[in-house]
């Protein structure tokens, strides 16, 4: 089977979003809040995917194959400095998907359920079903197997990421190896198979790319059955998630001797030990040594390798169901939005996975492509937390009292305006010590804070600081010192204090 090169994928990219340009934003909203029969609110195509770093073409990495993503971000307003809210799935996305904050959700792991603490909460999709539209889940969009929310969606999710998790290796020796690392639980608590792994075998076999098929077949039955009802079809992507696996095509596209591994590969000269990761899930794989030693560097060089042949296989599938837009006529009247829930280390810090405050765990992408929408690209400081109260805006729906995030149609239309002062993320480690993290646009400040056992962490009393980061991006971009404690940053560091106690409010953009 021939082998696809950079070219044969540039060929397949969409091309029909510059046609796509009908009435403006916010012509689209006035339609859309009008209550006479002829509105027509634009449907909404949202794209998520997991564990994937700014790292695509489009931001600027020369190496990577993403036509499709690529072209996507030409006709999109691209948000270049976007930041979760946590780094791991379900926290991420539960913040994502309600607009609220993790110490609002008190979701802090993959477990726990949001509405088991916010009942009443109404979660995005779920704004756009209560007015009028038709939802639907494909793929991973919750953490589905421990979380998914039926108040969201009009029928029952499809492909959940149980579905993912097991169906994605096509080796028999890959589920031998699987077998094998089971029988290790007792010892080290490893339950997953290869960590890569790449035959030459159709993109079908893989669990995205029947998630993709599955949205087109869902696109294909609105344009037919065409009720008039608007739609909210959200498609969740796994890949680049571990396991590295993709069809070998893709695995083609990259070459492991010519990949570069990350300048800095060590923890941040005086950062405290609980800001950096073990990577477990990483080490949970067959192939990865347990021991907490580095990995070797051919080994970090075939993980990235893997990691970017899965960037470019979710690039195509996205690219499959963008052209499926078209062609089914649906794109005149449809936002499109691809968001990530959280970056990814590949051996900065010396470290993989995500589990962090540091840049590359947090930083994701984001595009917001609308029709009548001028493409630009936004450089301020903006959040995941944003999304929701962005799409209500340009659908013309009222936002919920409990949003925390703060709509970002006024950068859609003016892309250079002045914004938001600083992004807010945080992450839990043992012994109730949470680490609250502020992103500026030359500093991070992170405050380490350990809580009394009988208090949530929304209350801040009884809360002792433990430790503080600062890391200054002008002068040091791979994190590799933390600066607190050094007296030429006295200043700056009682600044970014104050401004950390006041909180993301305070931060919020002025009108």
């Amino acid at each position: 089977m021939k082998s696809f090169t950079r070219r044969d994928l540039m060929k397949t990219a969409p091309m029909g979003l510059a046609a796509a340009m009908l009435p403006g934003v916010s012509e689209l909203a006035a339609q859309a809040a009008s209550d006479t029969p002829t509105a027509k609110r634009p449907n909404i195509l949202f794209l998520i995917v997991d564990d994937m770093r700014p790292q695509m073409t489009c931001y600027g990495e020369k190496n990577m194959v993403t036509p499709h993503i690529d072209a996507l971000a030409a006709q999109s307003v691209m948000f270049r400095s976007n930041y979760c809210q946590q780094a791991i799935c379900s926290p991420s996305r539960t913040s994502l998907l309600t607009g609220c904050r993790p110490d609002t959700t008190q979701v802090y792991d993959l477990v726990k359920y949001f509405r088991d603490f916010i009942p009443n909460v109404v979660t995005l999709p779920e704004q756009f079903k209560k007015h009028g539209y038709f939802t639907q889940s494909i793929g991973k969009v919750y953490h589905g197997f421990e979380v998914d929310d039926p108040a969201s969606w009009s029928i029952p999710s499809t492909y959940s990421s149980s579905d993912l998790e097991f169906e994605q290796y096509q080796r028999p020796e890959s589920y031998k190896e699987w077998t094998e690392r089971l029988s290790q639980i007792s010892s080290h608590g490893a339950i997953s198979g290869p960590a890569m792994e790449f035959v030459d075998a159709p993109d079908e076999n893989y669990p995205d790319a029947r998630v993709a098929s599955e949205a087109i077949r869902r696109l294909q039955v609105l344009r037919a059955r065409d009720t008039g009802d608007p739609f909210f079809l959200a498609v969740g992507f796994h890949k680049p998630h571990l396991p590295f696996v993709a069809p070998k095509k893709y695995w083609d596209l990259y070459d492991s001797d010519k990949i570069d591994l990350p300048a800095w590969r060590q923890a941040p000269k005086g950062a405290p030990s609980y800001a950096m990761t073990n990577f477990e899930e990483l080490r949970h794989y067959y192939g990865i040594p347990w021991d907490k030693k580095p990995l070797p560097d051919s080994m970090c060089r075939d993980l990235i390798h893997g990691y970017y042949a899965g960037v470019s296989f979710t690039d195509a599938q996205i690219g499959r169901v963008l052209s499926a837009l078209h062609e089914e006529g649906l794109a005149d009247n449809t936002i499109v939005i691809l968001c990530v829930d959280h970056g990814w280390h590949l051996n900065d810090h010396g470290m993989w996975t995500k589990h962090t405050n540091f840049e590359h765990a947090t930083h994701v992408p984001l595009m917001i492509h609308a029709p009548g929408l001028a493409p630009g690209k936004v450089n301020t400081l903006t959040e995941n937390v944003d999304i929701y109260p962005t799409l209500c805006d340009l659908a013309g729906l009222p936002k919920p009292d409990t949003l925390e995030g703060t709509s970002m149609l006024p950068l859609l239309h003016d892309p250079a305006r002045a914004w938001g002062k600083a992004s807010f993320s945080q992450y839990p480690r043992g012994n109730n010590i949470m680490g609250y993290t502020m992103r500026t646009e030359r500093y991070r400040y992170t405050r380490w804070m350990r809580k009394n056992d009988d208090l949530p962490w929304k209350d801040s009393k009884g809360q002792t600081l433990m430790a503080e980061e600062l890391y200054d991006y002008q002068n040091d971009p791979d994190e590799s010192t933390n600066w607190a404690t050094d007296p030429h940053y006295a200043s700056a560091l009682a600044d970014l204090r104050a401004q950390s106690a006041a909180g993301w409010q305070a931060a919020k953009p002025s009108a």
